[in-house]
């Protein structure tokens, strides 16, 4: 079985990560503009018809902006925690709010079929009105989405540790986060332990307990302002080499671009 892989875009302006077989397709978070989904699909001969279900990490509108349209125009049910399914009911950004029959409950480490994909949603630490991973698999493939969360909990390491294609944060550079422009309460935010993950963060983290059968790695939501791309991938790779293991040769290591779409990747 073929499954296909594809960031829409990763960072505050918006997140959204597309992920088929040939017969079953869906999104997780809907950040991006409706008008960017439907030309990401356009340009890479997709249908977006075709999308069987939207999976929501937490409602912030970075994550959630196109899911009413989405949901109302192609009929598309949304899954998520129901604390979710509230926070996006009352979020100013969703224009269009879902409708009962496209709203679809999820309970954190409780497994659905979604078509060819086994999901799993679970705790992480974040500061939206409730915060999830997904640990998704396919074909004996597994796929780990780890958005937006302050630190690494046991329970997200324990997912993390089964994947064969990981998504995880890279939000920010340290020392660009204190010298940069945001104000100190925005600075505490972002660094604390319901804020988001650093470089160093997750290049520790994935050094110490890297997972057994990793084959790809995607640093998602990098700071715009905090971050650069070659900055948080050599960050990762220097301390993955501590350990002998080599970026390029035992993991693909790939920072996803913040506005602009990956390629898309197509593993059998």
């Amino acid at each position: 079985m073929k499954i296909r892989f594809m960031s829409l875009g990763s960072g505050s302006s918006g997140n959204c990560y597309y992920l088929a077989t040939d017969t079953y397709s869906i999104l997780i978070d809907a950040g991006v503009g409706i008008r960017s989904i439907k030309k990401t699909f356009k340009d890479y001969n997709l249908n977006i018809q075709e999308l069987k279900a939207i999976l929501i990490t937490h409602d912030h509108a970075d994550h959630i902006k196109a899911v009413g349209n989405l949901a109302k125009k192609y009929n598309i049910p949304v899954y998520t925690t129901q604390e979710i399914h509230k926070g996006m009911q009352r979020s100013y950004c969703m224009t269009e709010k879902l409708s009962a029959e496209h709203t679809c409950l999820l309970y954190k480490e409780t497994p659905i079929q979604l078509g060819d994909f086994n999901v799993t949603c679970f705790e992480v630490p974040h500061d939206g009105t409730d915060n999830v991973g997904y640990f998704i698999e396919a074909d004996n493939k597994t796929f780990a989405f780890l958005t937006d969360m302050g630190h690494i909990t046991p329970t997200a390491a324990t997912y993390i540790s089964r994947a064969n294609y990981l998504i995880l944060e890279a939000n920010y550079d340290d020392e660009m986060l204190q010298m940069g422009p945001y104000p100190p309460h925005l600075k505490v935010r972002i660094a604390g332990a319901n804020g988001h993950m650093s470089n160093r963060d997750t290049a520790q983290f994935l050094a110490e307990h890297f997972p057994p059968d990793l084959k790809y790695l995607w640093l998602c939501h990098l700071s715009k302002d905090n971050n650069h791309p070659e900055l948080a991938y050599k960050t990762v790779e220097l301390a993955l080499k501590e350990r002998n293991i080599i970026a390029g040769r035992d993991v693909q290591v790939i920072p996803l671009k913040r506005t602009l779409p990956s390629e898309l990747y197509c593993f059998e």
